[in-house]
């Protein structure tokens, strides 16, 4: 009777602990939705790891050689081609109208005021039937979607919490995508939670594109280091954020969607808890440890980008006059001028006194004299 009680308890434990602690377990039986492969510190721990986990690893999808690894993580640069491809190589059975995002990337400076689809896929009438839209300039969010009824259902979000997202720095951007409920979460916090008109599940004859711009549809130049879509909306609330924190957190193992059979002597401890999300979700090293010996000399990082001009300075004091220069040096003599035009006629001078007549013989004896002078 005892073992019968034990065994009763162990069964109602292992189907009610994950409902109350809000875990995601896929309830797809028919093979719709994969496992999905993945480490299990990328979750809040319950029961030491998740249970089952299905979804679509999309950066593993599209970029199996592609990119260039700058750091420990892998970490892929876009921007030399466009990544599309047919919606039935990724989602052979489509997509339901639950699921969550997550993806986790950093734009460049010459893409922060970028308008881009984080993710797009459209029917082969090349009519979008679901959008993440990452706008730069706006400094915005833009979720949109085609709705059970055929209408669209588009959703901005403007919070101020977003502006981090253009910093140039890594951050993880997650979306919870419920049938009448849609939330966005930005480095694990909650930004805002929107009700929403049910939404219709995904057709899967058309193609899927990721970081293309709107305007052009040319690759946007960003870095990759995740892209997944989970088959349970509650996934975008269950990750956490230890890739982004310092010191990083440690890998475990990975995780392939079997879940590990309980410890009967932790029952009763587990049934006397109360039900609480742990507040340490990356178990990162309470205390600091002793300071290390010095380490080698590493190679010279590369050479950053080029920093944003910077702002207009304020107008300053007006300074001081100056002294008095000394005299200049005596200039050159200049060249001649053009001849003037000739000048207009003067006025007619006044007459002078009348003088005293010369006579005839006076005029020919003065001109005697003046050839005896000459002769």
């Amino acid at each position: 009777m005892i073992c019968l009680l034990r065994w009763i308890t162990f069964l109602w434990t292992v189907n009610s602990i994950p409902c109350s602690f809000g875990m995601a377990v896929s309830e797809q039986t028919d093979g719709s939705c994969p496992l999905l492969s993945v480490e299990e510190h990328r979750f809040s721990d319950v029961l030491d790891r998740p249970l089952e986990i299905t979804g679509y690893d999309l950066r593993e999808t599209f970029l199996p050689q592609k990119g260039t690894v700058t750091e420990d993580l892998p970490s892929f640069r876009l921007g030399s081609s466009r990544l599309i491809k047919p919606t039935k190589l990724i989602f052979p059975n489509g997509l339901s109208s639950e699921y969550s995002l997550v993806a986790t990337f950093r734009v460049r400076r010459t893409t922060k005021k970028d308008r881009w689809y984080l993710w797009q896929i459209f029917d082969q009438s090349r009519h979008s039937q679901v959008s993440v839209v990452v706008d730069g300039g706006k400094k915005v969010v833009e979720f949109s979607s085609q709705g059970l009824l055929k209408n669209t259902v588009h959703l901005i979000f403007k919070s101020r919490d977003l502006h981090g997202l253009f910093d140039r720095q890594w951050h993880k951007l997650s979306i919870s995508v419920q049938n009448n409920e849609l939330s966005i979460y930005m480095d694990c916090k909650l930004i805002e939670r929107r009700p929403t008109d049910e939404k219709d599940s995904i057709d899967p004859n058309g193609n899927t594109v990721i970081t293309s711009r709107v305007e052009d549809g040319q690759p946007v130049d960003i870095e990759l280091k995740q892209f997944l879509v989970y088959c349970d909306p509650f996934m975008a609330e269950m990750e956490n954020c230890c890739e982004l924190q310092e010191p990083k957190c440690e890998g475990k193992k990975t995780f392939n969607g079997t879940s590990p059979p309980l410890v009967s002597e932790q029952l009763p401890q587990m049934l006397s808890q109360p039900l609480s999300r742990p507040v340490d979700r990356c178990h990162c090293p309470a205390e600091k440890g002793d300071v290390g010996l010095p380490g080698v000399d590493g190679l010279p990082g590369q050479k950053g980008d080029k920093g944003d001009k910077g702002d207009t300075g304020e107008t300053g004091v007006p300074g001081n006059p100056g002294p008095k220069g000394e005299l200049g040096s005596e200039g050159q003599q200049g060249i001649n001028g053009e001849k003037g035009l000739k000048g207009d006629l003067g006025p007619v001078g006044p007459i002078g006194p009348k003088g005293n007549k010369v006579s005839e013989s006076a005029i020919h004896n003065g001109l005697n004299k003046m050839s005896l002078l000459f002769f």
